[in-house]
């Protein structure tokens, strides 16, 4: 399998391209104009696949991590506890940023948004 290739140039990743007219695979720069002649025709592409599991985990680690802000002022829906991390993130689908809070519970782990 190959190696990542990086720009001579601005050390940046450099992606494939085809330069159609002379049929010649290319890693070209996306950041500035340095390209280089591909020494295998081949490309190989890696795709990341996240199970749910693994998103939720990491929402509910979110309640434990000490460099997030807390407030005392959002109430948890599902156990009433008068604490939680909050945070901004893209909601999927949604253009902005969403507010998401976690509840600091370590036994609940619910969260909500605003």
């Amino acid at each position: 399998m190959s190696t990542m290739k990086f720009c001579r140039e601005c050390n940046n990743i450099l992606y494939p391209m085809e330069e159609k007219g002379r049929r010649v695979l290319l890693f070209a720069c996306r950041n500035c104009e340095h390209q280089e002649v591909a020494d295998n025709n081949c490309v190989y592409r890696n795709e990341v696949h996240h199970a749910a599991a693994e998103r939720t985990q990491v929402l509910q680690d979110v309640a434990s991590d000490p460099t997030l802000p807390r407030t005392k002022e959002a109430r948890c829906a599902a156990c009433g506890h008068g604490e939680a991390v909050f945070f901004q993130a893209t909601a999927r689908g949604e253009e902005g940023m969403t507010l998401f809070y976690v509840c600091c519970n370590l036994s609940c782990g619910n969260r909500w948004r605003e």
